[in-house]
Formats: structure tokens, sequence, C-alpha cells
């Protein structure tokens, strides 16, 4: 991230923001009932492309550095960056990230869930609870004046203490007409610590936490990111806005 200048949004900007991330939420909402065994992980790509088209938008991930597809597909144990494949076929217990981010009007909607895929397991139920949680408590801390370092407390205290680690290797990251511009939010920190948060900060919060260890390597592929210890990994990502008084969710699905 050689730019380290970050960049206060204004309120027409964050405007634009609030569209693009509204449609992330509705793509994750149409994708959601597909979400079953026997479906291919590129069947949910197809018609995740199919449905940001229809509706005006770009997918970013699609040629993003060379990624092959429109959004990333995580099953299991991978922690992110999962491509998806007519080959990887969804089976009753899997648990699996889809992280989208449609362009609409030149500013990107960033965001992801983790859904079961059938009948969880115990286990695989409590780690993906547990990680939208540390996800809610994270935002929670978000108000001018608070420090970058109160996010990644806030998550790692409760991922720990429920028994899981927090991914270190990739971080949430500021977010406009840019994909990823600073600053980097590291999903593990020290209160008080870090960068001041202003009005007009817009970023991810996208923490990702594992069964097991928190280490994670990349695979031939340049992209997917596995659990080193193959056990399980969960994601839940939202876009949010640093508010005059708090915090506004840009992702959060309008009911």
């Amino acid at each position: 991230m050689a730019n380290e200048t970050i960049t206060l949004l204004s309120s027409r900007e964050v405007e634009k923001m609030r569209a693009a991330g509204q449609l992330a939420a509705e793509l994750l909402d149409y994708l959601e009932p597909m979400v079953k065994p026997g479906v291919t992980t590129q069947e949910l790509n197809d018609a995740a492309e199919k449905w940001t088209q229809q509706h005006g938008a770009k997918s970013a991930p699609l040629g993003y550095h060379g990624f092959p597809k429109s959004i990333c597909t995580s099953v299991n144990e991978v922690v992110c960056h999962g491509i998806p494949s007519p080959r990887h076929v969804l089976k009753d217990g899997d648990i699996i990230n889809i992280d989208v981010t449609p362009i609409l009007d030149g500013y990107h909607g960033d965001t992801s869930r983790t859904f079961f895929v059938g009948t969880p397991s115990d286990k695989a139920k409590k780690l993906v609870e547990v990680t939208e949680e540390c996800l809610h408590r994270a935002i929670a801390q978000v108000k001018p004046g608070a420090r970058l370092g109160d996010i990644g407390a806030a998550i790692q205290e409760h991922a720990e203490a429920e028994g899981f680690s927090v991914v270190r290797d990739f971080v949430g990251h500021g977010v406009s007409t840019v994909f990823h511009t600073a600053p980097q939010v590291p999903h593990y920190g020290k209160w008080g610590k870090g960068k001041k948060l202003r009005k007009g900060m817009v970023f991810t919060i996208e923490p990702m936490i594992n069964e097991g260890t928190w280490e994670a390597q990349v695979l031939e592929d340049g992209w997917t990111a596995i659990t080193k210890d193959h056990k399980l990994s969960a994601q839940f990502e939202h876009t949010i806005a640093v508010t005059d008084d708090g915090v506004e969710i840009l992702t959060q699905r309008h009911s």
C-alpha cells in the first residue's frame, strides 16, 4: 500500500458509497438462497456477474491484479480470495464466505458474509457466530477520536476469549473510487494505539477468524489463502463511514 494518505470523503461521496454499499448487500441477499449442496462456486460467480451487470454495475474483483473471477468464494479452510470453479461443488456441512464488490458510478461497495451449506457442525456454527460478533464489536468502537487499534483490540479479545485466532496476513482497508487504499485496518491490536479516526474516513472491517492457528499460506494460484493447519476459517465484512458522532454501516441490509 504505497499511498499512506488517508482521503476523507465528502457527504456527496459518502452518498455514492452508500448506494454502492446497498447494492453489495442486495447482491449477497440475492446469492444466499443459491448456497446449498450440489451448487458449484462457478454457478455462484456467474449468477453474481449477471446480477451485477443487470444493476448497472461492474465486478471490481474481475481482472483486479489478474484475479480471474467476479467474486471470491472461500470454503472451509480457505481464509480469503478463493477462486470460483466449476469443479468446486458445495457439500452439506461446508461453510462458504462470499465476498462481493460491485462498482456503482465509480464507487466500490465491499462486503462479505459466511454462509452455511446445509447443516453446519457445532464447531463451524460457533466459529461463524463468533466471527460475526467480532465484526459488530469492532464497528461499535468506531467514532471520531477513537483509534484504529481499538478496532483490532475488540476483535482480538473476543476471538481469543472464545478459543479462536485472528488472521494477521490480511487486513481491512480504505475504499472509495479506489478498491484498496489507506488506512490499513488490522483485526488485532492494542486499545488506544494507531491512527485517530476522523469524520469522512471510509474503510472496511473484515475479520478473518480461524478455528486453529492464525497462520495462513497462499496456494500456487497466487490468490487462494488457506489456514496452515487446514482447520476452518470464517469472515464477515462491512464497509463503514466515520460520521460526526459515530459510525454508519454502508453495506448493511435495509429491510
